[in-house]
């Protein structure tokens, strides 16, 4: 008997391509299941300013997660770092976190140069605080310019060369649209530590559809599960807002054990704060990095990049 999913996710190029990922995979596990995109615009995607001023990252993800709580579809398919840490998780559904994606960030710059040898005055554009920190604390000979918009944005904004002469963004998401091959330079993790949920998309689910959570079983990755919730738990309890200057990394070994590193930083990058924590529970080790973090002085640094 044929079985329709209805999948929410955000119209854009990127979304799109994440949702043929996800009907690729539910095709593979399970045959007679027919999936439906329920493309969701959002004011994020039609905001072209600073987030802060409608909402934070909420507005990527808030309509989206309606469309499943209002019936209209099964299944919401959101990348993990577009949700935010400062507002409640939605009563009433489950998330699911399939195999992680590379977290790594990547420079793409039509010159073909490594971000070591960008000469100062170089316009570099980004979308994240975290990235404009990381890189005024390491490059602080560079010029950096805060870009929104799409990847296919960005990148057509470094190749004209009008307003920014290189861009750091997300490796995969550059995968994901089939455009890994522009990148520069792939960038360390530690020393571009990433977004918390870097590469991870999520499925969220009523959790009341036993039948869909059971049919989605396959697809959950359980390495990928703990470091994802060890990240979740420690932007919770940061009360990460979309202008923190807040990275992470959680990683899963083959024992269970979970590996956190974060990062806070203030706007400007003159203030850099780290903590690592290891431990069997991903919640307690995010929550114990989150303490650390605080015992440093966190609260006032994000309390300043509140400000700006």
């Amino acid at each position: 008997m044929t079985q329709r999913i209805r999948i929410a996710s955000r119209a854009s190029a990127m979304a799109t391509a994440q949702v043929t990922w996800l009907t690729g995979e539910l095709g593979r596990i399970a045959p007679d299941v027919v999936a439906e995109f329920v493309p969701v615009s959002t004011l994020g995607d039609r905001w072209g300013g600073p987030l802060a001023e409608v909402g934070g990252k909420a507005v990527f993800t808030n309509a989206v997660t309606r469309a499943v709580l209002d019936g209209q579809a099964d299944l919401a398919l959101h990348c993990a770092k577009d949700m935010p840490g400062d507002s409640p998780e939605p009563e009433g559904l489950v998330c699911r976190y399939p195999r992680r994606d590379d977290v790594r960030d990547v420079l793409v710059d039509p010159g073909g140069r490594r971000l070591d040898e960008l000469p100062t005055g170089t316009r570099v554009g980004t979308s994240a605080p975290r990235r404009i920190a990381q890189l005024a604390a390491s490059h602080p000979h560079l010029e950096l310019i805060p870009v929104r918009g799409n990847a296919d944005t960005r990148l057509a904004l470094a190749r004209a060369g009008e307003t920014v002469d290189a861009v750091v963004l997300a490796g995969a998401g550059l995968r994901r649209i089939g455009r890994e091959v522009e990148a520069t330079e792939v960038l360390d993790a530690y020393r571009m530590m990433p977004a918390l949920g870097a590469g991870q998309l999520v499925m969220q689910v009523r959790e009341t559809d036993a039948a869909l959570l059971a049919l989605l079983d396959p697809l959950v990755d359980a390495d990928a599960t703990r470091a994802a919730v060890a990240e979740r738990t420690l932007l919770r309890a940061l009360a990460g807002h979309c202008h923190a200057p807040i990275a992470g990394h959680a990683v899963a070994d083959a024992s269970g054990q979970v590996r956190l590193a974060a990062r806070v930083y203030a706007p400007d990058g003159s203030v850099v704060l780290g903590a690592e924590g290891v431990g069997g529970v991903p919640e307690e080790v995010g929550r114990a990095v989150a303490e650390d973090l605080v015992g440093q002085g966190a609260d006032e640094v994000l309390a300043s990049s509140r400000r700006t």
